[in-house]
């Protein structure tokens, strides 16, 4: 009657299409989706957050040349990278601070000092 995979009429979910249902458990950006600050969902784009998510260590060594008056040989020996790799850096913050929204900016730096919930 019915093919190997095929479901039987009675067998099927009704539900409204276009409603799907889940829980908004958030993540370390934000304790729910509706409250995140970022103009994209980490789930949705894993590359885009991945880079920005670098982008918090990044920040974190910024802060601490900029806060501490650390040199460039300085800062490379502390965090255990090369001088040219700290130039690097500086200029992805410099990038970011172009490109992301106070927002989202306000949202990585929280997680360069705060990587977890």
């Amino acid at each position: 009657m019915y093919g190997v995979n095929a479901v039987s009429p009675s067998k099927r979910r009704t539900r409204e299409p276009g409603i799907d249902y889940y829980a908004d458990n958030g993540c370390e950006v934000a304790r729910t989706c509706l409250e995140c600050p970022l103009s994209r969902c980490k789930f949705d784009d894993m590359a885009w957050f991945t880079a920005y998510r670098r982008l918090a260590r990044d920040f974190r060594i910024a802060d601490a040349i900029h806060s501490e008056g650390l040199s460039v040989r300085e800062a490379a020996q502390r965090f255990s990278v090369t001088p040219r790799t700290i130039f690097r850096v500086l200029n992805r913050c410099r990038r970011a601070m172009q490109e992301l929204t106070p927002e989202e900016t306000e949202a990585f730096v929280s997680l360069a000092f705060y990587p977890s919930k």
